[in-house]
């Protein structure tokens, strides 16, 4: 019993300082929702001023799963506002339901590619709301690879 009532403690102290932490203007791991193209979820970790992001997005046509290392910088002037920027990489699979329509011979398959990400990171400050836009320009090796330009899109996450 005493071990129960010890393991409630800590877990509620530990609760507390994780929602007193993720309620100021800055956060440690975020998780939420990434929109365009499709939708995806991402998970944003920092370690020390660099952070490490996931992103799963899923759309009619397949899958693709996306790891950035982000570069944050301050914005002066502007609490809870950061830029960001770095490199990543992505592995992709997808089928051939819609192209085969409109483009006879494209079959389905898989991809991988390097990223880049240019982007800004906005936590709002008394809640744990962390708000993202951002630009992923790729490029993609395989029979369909090249130049990428139609990435990125606007995350709502929670921090914790």
């Amino acid at each position: 019993m005493k071990k129960l009532i010890m393991a409630s403690l800590i877990l509620a102290a530990c609760t507390t300082f994780a929602s007193a932490q993720s309620k100021g203007s800055s956060y440690k791991t975020a998780l939420g929702v990434k929109f365009y193209p499709g939708a995806g979820i991402t998970l944003k970790h920092f370690v020390d001023k660099n952070a490490l992001e996931g992103i799963a997005y899923f759309w009619r046509d397949g899958v693709r799963i996306t790891g950035l290392y982000e570069f944050h910088g301050n914005i002066n002037g502007a609490p809870g506002l950061k830029w960001y920027v770095g490199p990543g990489a992505h592995v992709g699979f997808w089928n051939n339901r819609y192209w085969d329509r409109y483009y006879p011979g494209y079959r389905g398959g898989a991809l991988i590619g390097i990223d880049g990400v240019l982007g800004l990171d906005y936590k709002f400050n008394g809640a744990p709301i962390n708000m993202s836009i951002d630009w992923q320009p790729s490029f993609e090796f395989g029979d369909y690879g090249g130049f990428s330009g139609n990435w990125g899109g606007i995350a709502l996450r929670y921090t914790f």
